[in-house]
């Protein structure tokens, strides 16, 4: 899988995830084995480049290279200079958004309701290709919904302004998560341009995988919710599809040390308060479906230090461990 004049090593790329696709989670998550990862949506108003949430966005200090940094708006001089500043500060790749589904992006009609104007569409991208020297990429759904799927539609106005790959979420603005993924329209988008297609919706398994990778005949995957509190999803896929095999899932010794690694980068990355606050939903990933795990998280959301967090996660996971010795 080629980007410009990025080889990466695989077809597995971390979906961006606003408050999720930090530079810890990101770098956990190559670490497992994501070829790329794509950042959390950096604003084009410059005027709140210089807060702090924007600055932990643009952070990629000891990140594994290349770094992919999303930016997100609606006019074309905008997101050209929020290119311009992303570059400077450390992006390699520019992925556009024109995907995010959520009310509070496309109210300010950006995201996914830029779908519905193709000549602005072809502005943005334009405007912003030829103002880094960087490869830049898309993401984009299906449509704005059932009725206006125009997603080819947009691939080909995304190969004429030279975008170097197309990240496709196989489902319209409209229909959010809910329903199955349209993967025989991301095969229609593969077959109708020569640019790089990313299949991305509801992939959550080494045999998902390969079989989205041979039903849309797309060059890569993209993975996002299915790796909240399984990073490790990465390495897994990656395997299976190497050898045909499958790895086990990781013993709760091993998980223990993923997640104990992961709040300590999100402690140094964000201090103590906000560390705190921010581990919070990454454990309660991480401890879903297990024994007791709702009065867990209620404990963990009470925790306000870094000594009080750590001690419920190792508590947790001892019982988690007993119960699964004894039921062995």
């Amino acid at each position: 899988m080629r980007i410009g004049p990025y080889t990466l090593p695989n077809k597995l790329i971390l979906a961006p995830m606003a408050g999720v696709t930090d530079r810890p989670f990101r770098q956990l998550c190559k670490d497992m084995g994501a070829g790329l990862a794509v950042s959390e949506m950096v604003t084009a108003n410059s005027r709140l480049w210089g807060s702090r949430k924007t600055q932990r966005r643009i952070d990629h200090r000891g990140e594994t290279k290349p770094c992919s940094v999303q930016i997100a708006g609606a006019n074309p001089v905008m997101m050209a200079e929020a290119a311009r500043y992303n570059v400077d500060n450390g992006a390699e790749i520019i992925d556009i958004n024109m995907g995010c589904p959520a009310k509070k992006v496309c109210n300010a009609l950006a995201g996914s309701a830029l779908l519905r104007d193709e000549t602005l569409v072809a502005r943005i991208l334009e405007e912003v290709v030829n103002a880094v020297p960087v490869p830049v990429t898309l993401k984009i759904r299906t449509g704005w919904d059932t009725t206006q799927r125009n997603g080819i539609a947009i691939a080909h106005i995304a190969e004429q302004a030279g975008i170097q790959a197309l990240a496709v979420h196989g489902r319209t603005r409209a229909c959010g998560f809910s329903g199955e993924a349209e993967y025989a329209t991301i095969a229609a988008i593969k077959a109708a341009v020569s640019i790089p297609i990313i299949a991305n919706g509801d992939i959550d398994s080494p045999e998902k995988a390969r079989r989205v990778l041979q039903q849309t005949g797309a060059d890569a995957i993209m993975i996002g919710r299915a790796a909240q509190g399984r990073p490790w999803l990465f390495r897994m896929i990656q395997h299976y599809l190497e050898t045909g095999s499958l790895l086990p899932e990781p013993s709760i010794s091993e998980r223990r040390d993923f997640l104990i690694g992961h709040l300590h980068r999100l402690y140094e990355f964000y201090g103590e308060h906000t560390g705190v606050l921010v581990a919070r939903k990454h454990i309660a990933w991480y401890s879903k479906g297990q024994r007791g795990d709702e009065n867990f998280r209620r404990a963990i959301n009470g925790a306000t230090t870094v000594t009080e967090q750590l001690q419920l996660v190792h508590a947790f996971l001892d019982a988690v461990e007993e119960n699964a010795a004894l039921a062995a």
